[in-house]
């Protein structure tokens, strides 16, 4: 599976404007439904929320990958975000956030939105990725780092 398979340049946001864990959840389902105007944002917001009292998607190194299981999805959806200013996020090294990957799947995704969480986690972790996503001047460049990395990450 490759990240272009649940990720297209639409879904790339290099400058999110947030100030508190929450609002990111929130402006990212705001954004989830505009690229998918069958989901409805309130649910993509709770799942997001129930989610996250489970426990923080925040993995460490600034980065957090909010994520659920919906009805009427009919494909795995991703989203990032380039926060302008960090925010709380409670992650697990208790540093701030400045990169969200929102990852959305079917209700029966199953196996698939596990092995797309962990491609996420895979590509996030490669040396100096955070340092060139942190550095990508703007939306499309931000596409083509991840993009790239996952299309050589498939050969």
């Amino acid at each position: 599976m490759s990240v272009l398979e649940f990720l297209d340049p639409n879904s790339v946001m290099p400058s999110l404007r947030a100030r508190a864990k929450k609002q990111v959840l929130q402006d990212l389902s705001a954004q989830a439904v505009r690229r998918l105007p069958a989901l409805d944002e309130r649910e993509v917001f709770e799942t997001l929320l129930q989610r996250e009292r489970l426990g923080s998607t925040g993995i460490g190194d600034g980065v957090a990958i909010p994520h659920g299981k919906l009805p009427g999805l009919d494909r795995l959806f991703g989203l990032v975000a380039r926060l302008e200013r960090p925010v709380d996020f409670e992650a697990l090294d208790g540093q701030p956030v400045d990169i969200a990957f929102l990852l959305l799947a079917p209700e029966g995704a199953g196996a698939d939105h596990l092995k797309a969480l962990a491609q996420v986690a895979r590509i996030l972790r490669e040396p100096g990725m955070l340092e060139r996503i942190r550095a990508a001047r703007d939306a499309s460049a931000l596409y083509a780092l991840l993009t790239h990395t996952s299309a050589s990450q498939a050969a």
